[in-house]
């Protein structure tokens, strides 16, 4: 109780509810706390789908029997590919793919029921763009399975495979891309919101020359910073409560692991962060170079993090790198906490890394701010 009315009496409890009332005057910090995050990760994890559907496929069909027709249903049954048109040369299906009007096209030649009535291997030719590599590669497995399982169909006596593969999926049964992509992109959004309102906060103040005024008070250098970052640190764990919460009522992500921890280690990642905010804040002189600084700096921790892309598919060089990248770590941890269920005793490598980045970023920071203040 002492400490209690200790602080409720100290100067720092003073800046404290001045920092508050401030914030809450700030209708534009407000709105930059609450809107741009939600409505941010609504767009990135709708937006971003590694999901191959509803590709526009062009036809060709020389032969025109029964058996043909089947196989375009069996291409266009599971909305992987949708039947654009049906063409009636090669040529224009190639145009077609050219123009980027259809995706795929499909060419079955007038002998395909003649060679399936005498047991020859019917070939069909499939025309994919390639300009989006990732999306090609894909389309060109769905199709040669699709193709295969028909093939296997019409033999009335099929001989079992001598070996035959059992794929059991843990953590994401459904295979579904959001539950991937959605821990990464929260991770995102807070390193977005954490660095910019930090930053942009203590720049305010040192252009309108609120710092300067503080100097004249009794209240040390450290405790006008600590009742900054205070305020901020409540505000930003509601951020990440905010999005936790829709992750799971919109995407429907699971949280198999402890929400404490989750909370916990979010939080160890709010000082890295306003860590950078204040680095920010002290190195650009108005808010227009924070703004402009902090998408210098955002931009690579996010493509190097693993959020959107995995890091397996980068090159060696980067893979190293991506360790020295804070939002690595956290999104890790994220995956971890919430599809896999784990602990601290499999996180503590990506939780040292945190606290060793939230000792070194507010140890330069803050002496950065406080010779500043001097």
């Amino acid at each position: 109780m002492k400490l209690i009315k200790y602080l409720l009496e100290s100067r720092f409890w003073a800046l404290c509810i001045k920092e508050v009332n401030q914030i809450l005057r700030n209708k534009q910090l407000l709105f930059l706390l609450l809107f741009p995050p939600t409505i941010q990760l609504l767009i990135f994890g709708f937006a971003l789908n590694a999901d191959v559907q509803n590709l526009k496929l062009g036809i060709v069909d020389y032969a025109n029997t029964y058996e043909s027709r089947e196989l375009v249903a069996a291409l266009t049954e599971n909305q992987i590919f949708i039947p654009h048109n049906y063409s009636l040369s090669q040529e224009e299906i190639a145009q077609q793919v050219r123009l980027g009007q259809i995706t795929a096209g499909l060419v079955i030649p007038p002998r395909f029921n003649r060679d399936l009535a005498q047991n020859k291997t019917a070939e069909v030719q499939i025309f994919i763009d390639g300009v989006d590599a990732n999306t090609a590669g894909i389309a060109s497995g769905y199709a040669a399975q699709i193709i295969n399982q028909y093939s296997r169909s019409l033999d009335e006596n099929p001989a079992p495979p001598l070996v035959q593969a059992q794929s059991v999926f843990f953590y994401n049964p459904g295979l579904l891309s959001s539950w991937f992509l959605v821990p990464g992109v929260l991770g995102t959004v807070i390193t977005l919101t954490s660095t910019l309102v930090s930053s942009t906060t203590l720049v305010r103040e040192k252009d309108s020359g609120t710092l300067e005024q503080l100097l004249m008070t009794p209240a040390d250098a450290w405790e006008i910073l600590l009742a900054k970052i205070a305020p901020l640190f409540v505000l930003l764990m509601g951020d990440i409560i905010l999005a936790l919460s829709v992750a799971r009522i919109v995407f429907r992500v699971p949280l198999q692991g402890s929400l404490l921890l989750f909370l916990a280690l979010g939080g160890l990642y709010l000082f890295v962060g306003i860590g950078v905010g204040l680095m920010l804040a002290t190195l650009a002189k108005n808010q227009q170079q924070v703004v402009l600084t902090s998408f210098f700096i955002n931009l690579p921790l996010i493509q190097l993090s693993g959020a959107i892309a995995p890091i397996e598919s980068m090159p060696v060089f980067f893979q190293y790198l991506s360790l020295l990248n804070p939002l690595r770590h956290f999104v890790a941890i994220s995956r971890g906490i919430l599809l896999k269920g784990v602990g601290i005793d499999i996180l503590f490598p990506h939780v040292l890394a945190l606290f060793t980045f939230v000792v070194v970023l507010l140890t330069v920071s803050v002496n950065r701010f406080r010779s500043q203040l001097s």
